[in-house]
């Protein structure tokens, strides 16, 4: 995925909305500020909100047995930050932790989720770019998987 600096609602992750849709859901937003350093979410607690990355770094990662957190990916402005959120069982399948201080917008799902019940085409937009971040990101993991494991010259076909 490619990430832009994020100045307003109508640039980064939510650029695919309309600007009626992005403002609805921007209308529930919350701007935080989280240090360097910060955990933000661990792996198999409770989804109950997400992010939109507007400066700074988050790191993803799991927890690996005999090797502790493992980083599998890195983020940034213009990057939404969860979607376990969305799908049952509503739990974080990886652990964030900012890089350097994060400036982000945050959301909580159940607010989110009635305004989707309540506007369809938006829930139906809003679910299309969550499943094109997650493409986003399988496609990512699988170029680095590829690197690490695969027989030299493995890399993507283009």
């Amino acid at each position: 995925m490619t990430s832009h600096p994020v100045g307003s609602p109508g640039e980064g992750v939510f650029t695919a909305l309309t600007a009626e849709h992005r403002g609805k859901l921007m209308a529930l937003a919350r701007d935080v500020a989280l240090p360097g350093g910060t955990r933000i979410f661990e792996e198999g607690e409770k989804a109950d909100r997400f992010w939109v990355i507007r400066s700074g770094t988050v790191a993803l990662d799991v927890h690996m047995p005999g090797r502790g957190r493992v980083v599998v990916e890195t983020i940034g402005a213009g990057s939404l930050l969860g979607w376990s959120w969305l799908c049952p069982p509503r739990q974080w399948h990886l652990a964030a932790e900012t890089r350097d201080p994060v400036r982000a917008w945050e959301f909580y799902a159940a607010a989110v989720q009635d305004l989707c019940a309540e506007d369809t085409a938006l829930g139906l937009s809003l679910v299309t770019v969550v499943a094109e971040t997650i493409g986003d990101r399988l496609r990512a993991t699988r170029t680095r998987l590829l690197d690490l494991y695969g027989p030299q010259g493995s890399g993507p076909v283009p």
